[in-house]
């Protein structure tokens, strides 16, 4: 997808340095991943919050399970 965008000099400058991209196409690409995984991570953590793991044993418990 072709798009035209006014993005700071400077700001691209620095996400290409961070990145180690080879030019401002895959600078962007690599900007968008991260952001797109970041938050992604971000909503599964807030759905971990809203419904935590339950486990069966307690620690104690699987510390007894392993010792016999």
């Amino acid at each position: 997808m072709k798009v035209t965008a006014i993005i700071p000099d400077e700001l691209i400058k620095e996400a290409q340095l961070l990145s180690n991209a080879k030019n401002i196409t895959d600078t962007v690409i690599i900007a968008l991943n991260s952001y797109v995984a970041i938050e992604k991570l971000k909503a599964m953590g807030r759905e971990i919050n809203k419904n935590p793991m339950k486990f069966k044993y307690s620690a104690e418990e699987i510390r007894e399970l392993n010792r016999s």
